[in-house]
C-alpha cells in the first residue's frame, strides 16, 4: 500500500515539475497570502509586546496621582471668578504625603503607595557636572516599578525617617561618574549637598515614546533620595517661609565651579505649593482599579476642602484599551490577508480542472492500465497539495522577509512567531485540499472508455 501511494506522488510531482510555469502561477495565491499573513501576526504580536513592555514601565494595577498647577491661572479670570480661585487655593493644601499615607491606610484595596518629588538640579564629582533629576522616594516606589538594584542595598527605615544624605543611581550616572570605580560608598554632590552613593539600578529600555505619551521618567539617569531627605535638606514647598511669601520662584545653589538653579521639575514653584509631585497607588487586582480610582478621587477632594486640585489616570486601563483597539485591527488586517489565501484555493482549484480536461486522455490511460478511481483521485489531489505547500514554504520565507523590511523602513516593531508560521502553513496545506478535492473528483468521475476517445 505504502508502496502504491508513494507511486502517486511521483506521478504528480512529475507532473508539476513538468508544468513548471504553470505551478508557479498557481501557487502566486498561496505564496502572498501566507507571506501576508506572517506579515500581519508579526506587527500584531510586535505591538503586543510595545504594549507588555510599557505596562511594565509604569507598573501593574497602577493608579497614578498628580497636582494639576494653574499656572498664572489668575491673569484670564476677573472679578469675582479670580477671587473665588484664590479663596479655594488658599484652602487646599495641594498633594501632601499625609495624603499619601491616608490612601495606604484607609483604603483596603491598595497594596502600595509611593509619594514622589522631583526636582531638576546638577550633580558634580571630579570637575565633571551634568543635568539630572533628583527624586525623592520611598522603598515602594522600587517595588511598584519593578526595579531592581544592579549592586548594594535598598534604603533602610532608619535612613527614610532621619532624612539621611544617600542616593541611589541609575547606570548612566554611574557610567559617567563611575566608570572606572565602584560607587557604592563613594559621594557624589547633588546641588549644593554631597549624596553617599548606596546602590545602583539595573539598566531599564525606556523609549522616547513612553517618556512623552505615559509621563514615564528616564530611570537610567535619574538620582533616587530617600523623600524624608530631598523634603529636608533641599526643598519643601509646602513649608512657608519668608523666600515664598517674597514670591521667589526657586532657590538658588552655589557648587564648585558656578552657580545652578534648583527647581521644580516641569512647573515654576511661584504656583506651585505642593509639597509632591505625584503619588503612585498599586491596587492588590486589575479589577479594583476603577472603584479605588473613584474612592481616591472622592477622599483627596474631601481633604482639599472640596477642591479638585489634582488629576488621577490609570495607564494600565488606557494601555489595554489601547492593545484592544491593536487587537481589532490586526485582526481585520489578518482576515484581509487570509482572503489571499482563499484566491489562492480558487487559482488552484481553477488551474487543476482545466489540467484535468487537458489530460483526459492520460486519465483514460491510467485507468485502463488498472489505476482505480481512489488513484486518480490521490493523483491530483497529491498535486493540489504540493502546489500548496511548495507555495506555503516560500510565503514563509517571503513573509519572513516582509516582517524585517517593515521593521527597517517604518521602525514599527515586528516578531515572526512559530504560531504564526504553523498557522499560515496549515491553513495553505488545508487550501491545497480543499480546493484540491473537487478536480481530483471530475478527473476520477471520467468515463474510462470516452477518456481514451478524447482527442
Amino acid at each position: 500500500m505504502l508502496e502504491r501511494y508513494s507511486h502517486i506522488l511521483n506521478i504528480a510531482l512529475e507532473a508539476v515539475v513538468a508544468n513548471r510555469f504553470r505551478s508557479i502561477l498557481t501557487a502566486l495565491g498561496i505564496i502572498f497570502g501566507v507571506a501576508a499573513v506572517i506579515a500581519m501576526m508579526a506587527i500584531g504580536t510586535g505591538a503586543k509586546q510595545e504594549i507588555l513592555e510599557q505596562i511594565k514601565l509604569v507598573g501593574v494595577n497602577n493608579i497614578i496621582i498628580t497636582p494639576v498647577i494653574e499656572m498664572n491661572a489668575g491673569e484670564n479670570q476677573e472679578g469675582d471668578q479670580k477671587e473665588g480661585l484664590s479663596k479655594s487655593r488658599k484652602f487646599s493644601p495641594g498633594l501632601t504625603l499625609m495624603d499619601a499615607a491616608g490612601i495606604a491606610r484607609i483604603i483596603p484595596t491598595v497594596a502600595l503607595v509611593s509619594p514622589e518629588v522631583v526636582y531638576e538640579t546638577f550633580i558634580v564629582k571630579d570637575g565633571m557636572s551634568t543635568s539630572a533629576s533628583l527624586t525623592g522616594v520611598t522603598p515602594d516606589f522600587f517595588r511598584i516599578f519593578n526595579l531592581d538594584l544592579h549592586e548594594g542595598y535598598m534604603f533602610t527605615e532608619e535612613q527614610m525617617e532621619e532624612g539621611s544624605p544617600v542616593c541611589i543611581i541609575g547606570p548612566t550616572i554611574k557610567a559617567k561618574f563611575f566608570a572606572q570605580e565602584n560607587p557604592i560608598g563613594k559621594y557624589i554632590k547633588c546641588g549644593n549637598i554631597w549624596l553617599k552613593v548606596i546602590g545602583v539600578l539595573e539598566g531599564r529600555n525606556v523609549t522616547e515614546s513612553a517618556t512623552s505619551d505615559l509621563g514615564i521618567s528616564n530611570y537610567n539617569v535619574n538620582i533616587y533620595a530617600p523623600i524624608q531627605t530631598v523634603l529636608l535638606r533641599y526643598k519643601d514647598r509646602s513649608v512657608v517661609n519668608a523666600s515664598t511669601i517674597q514670591g521667589e520662584s526657586s532657590s538658588v545653589v552655589v557648587f564648585d565651579g558656578g552657580i545652578a538653579s534648583f527647581s521644580s521639575s516641569g512647573t515654576s514653584d511661584e504656583f506651585n505649593f505642593n509639597q509632591i509631585d505625584k503619588i503612585v497607588v498599586q491596587v492588590h487586582e486589575s479589577t479594583q482599579l476603577i472603584p479605588t480610582t473613584d474612592v481616591i478621587r472622592r477622599m483627596l477632594t474631601r481633604r482639599h476642602s472640596g477642591l479638585e486640585d489634582f488629576e488621577i489616570r490609570v495607564p494600565e486601563l488606557l494601555l489595554k484599551q489601547e492593545q484592544r483597539t491593536k487587537d481589532i485591527f490586526n485582526i481585520v488586517l489578518g482576515a484581509i490577508a487570509s482572503i489571499s489565501l482563499i484566491v489562492g484555493g480558487i487559482g488552484i482549484m481553477n488551474i487543476m480542472l482545466a489540467s484535468v480536461m487537458e489530460r483526459i486522455r492520460e486519465i483514460g490511460v491510467r485507468r485502463a492500465t488498472g489505476a482505480t478511481r481512489r488513484d486518480i483521485i490521490m493523483q491530483f489531489l497529491s498535486e493540489a497539495i504540493l502546489i500548496s505547500i511548495s507555495g506555503g514554504l516560500i510565503g514563509i520565507i517571503l513573509g519572513f522577509a516582509l516582517a524585517k523590511i517593515i521593521m527597517r523602513a517604518t521602525d514599527i516593531l515586528t516578531i515572526v512567531t512559530p504560531i504564526s508560521i504553523l498557522v499560515s502553513f496549515g491553513v495553505s496545506a488545508t487550501v491545497g485540499i480543499a480546493f484540491g478535492y473537487m478536480p481530483a473528483k471530475r478527473a476520477a468521475d471520467q468515463d474510462p472508455v470516452e477518456s481514451l476517445r478524447h482527442d
